[in-house]
């Protein structure tokens, strides 16, 4: 999972919200169906995606999915 597409992919399917790229740069407050239990799922889904541990307190100041998917990619 090294793309935003990938990335959007996995919160398709890992926590059934209907995302695409135009949601990507949008604040998380304004993402269809968003609430802060989807971060906590999505974080558990990206570190068994990427057998890597991803700071807790840096997602919870991520304020896009875009800026989670940097987060995820750089660990």
């Amino acid at each position: 999972m090294t793309t935003i597409d990938d990335f959007l992919v996995l919160v398709r399917h890992e926590i059934g919200l209907p995302v695409g790229p135009e949601h990507a740069d949008v604040p998380l407050d304004q993402v269809p169906g968003w609430d802060s239990m989807h971060l906590l799922a999505l974080l558990t889904a990206l570190e068994r995606q990427t057998g890597r541990s991803i700071s807790l307190p840096d997602v919870l100041e991520a304020e896009s999915l875009h800026e989670i998917h940097e987060l995820a990619v750089q660990s």
